[in-house]
């Protein structure tokens, strides 16, 4: 419902929570990907919800994938620093907030690059307005983890998502990510440890978190290797057993509920 405002049409964001209320109401429990949504949807009057994170492929996403002709093809060379954004290049991302972190980027490093792997409805005004930006399209599989390993600092500057998957996938690529203090980043990231986080409410703090690392390179590499490392911790294993274990001990409370809540919702 938080999206409506980014499309013009925040005049529905209460009809659209009101919807989103009834609709998991419907079923025998939300699945929620961190403690914050947990309690916002408890506060919209979702219940019941349980927490039910989200795992990463630390065989696809590796910093072995790293891929130097990649980065010579995006105008690097060995030393140069590759500032990535991966995911929709739409309104609700807060776009203009990785862009005006780059700029500030390379006015101290002439030679950084932007790279965006993604698409989407602002994807012809970006290019139109950066011209020197490298613009990579879709990526998946194989190919979307060299590019992941290729970049050396991740930008997340999105404030809206319930989670954020491509968070964890830099970290399991050995980035070093900087994010807001929210979703995944809130979870999985300590701050100055293996990533960079700021406040929801200080983008200047985001900015120059991203600064120091493009400025530091020891700080930035002790990041990006306790992020792999952290990452290998994340495995869809896990994950996977304790979403069985939420399944098994689900119990149908009265046979009308047994007839309209056999299904679970995700958030």
């Amino acid at each position: 419902h938080a999206y409506s405002r980014y499309y013009g049409a925040g005049f529905l964001e209460k009809l659209l929570c009101s919807y989103g209320r009834w609709f998991h109401n419907r079923t025998a429990i939300t699945l929620v990907p961190t403690r914050k949504i947990a309690q916002t949807t408890h506060d919209m009057g979702i219940h019941p919800t349980s927490v039910w994170s989200r795992g990463v492929d630390c065989t696809r996403f590796s910093p072995h994938k790293r891929d130097a002709a990649l980065r010579q093809q995006w105008g690097l060379q060995a030393n140069d620093r590759a500032v990535l954004y991966v995911g929709r290049l739409a309104p609700e991302k807060n776009l203009q907030m990785a862009v005006s972190c780059f700029e500030r980027i390379r006015g101290l490093h002439p030679c950084a690059k932007f790279v965006l792997v993604g698409d989407g409805p602002m994807r012809k005004r970006l290019a139109e307005r950066h011209p020197d930006y490298v613009f990579a399209g879709t990526r998946r599989g194989e190919d979307l983890a060299r590019h992941y390993a290729s970049g050396d600092i991740f930008l997340f500057p999105s404030k809206t998502d319930t989670f954020g998957n491509v968070v964890t996938e830099a970290m399991a690529s050995g980035l070093a990510v900087v994010a807001f203090d929210d979703a995944a980043a809130s979870e999985h990231i300590r701050h100055e440890d293996n990533g960079m986080k700021a406040q929801l409410s200080n983008d200047e703090g985001f900015v120059d978190h991203a600064l120091r690392l493009a400025d530091q390179p020891t700080l930035m590499n002790r990041i990006r290797a306790q992020a792999r490392l952290d990452a290998l911790d994340l495995n869809w294993a896990a994950q996977v057993e304790q979403f069985e274990h939420l399944i098994l001990n689900q119990p149908l409370r009265n046979s009308y509920n047994a007839l309209h809540k056999q299904s679970i919702s995700l958030l």
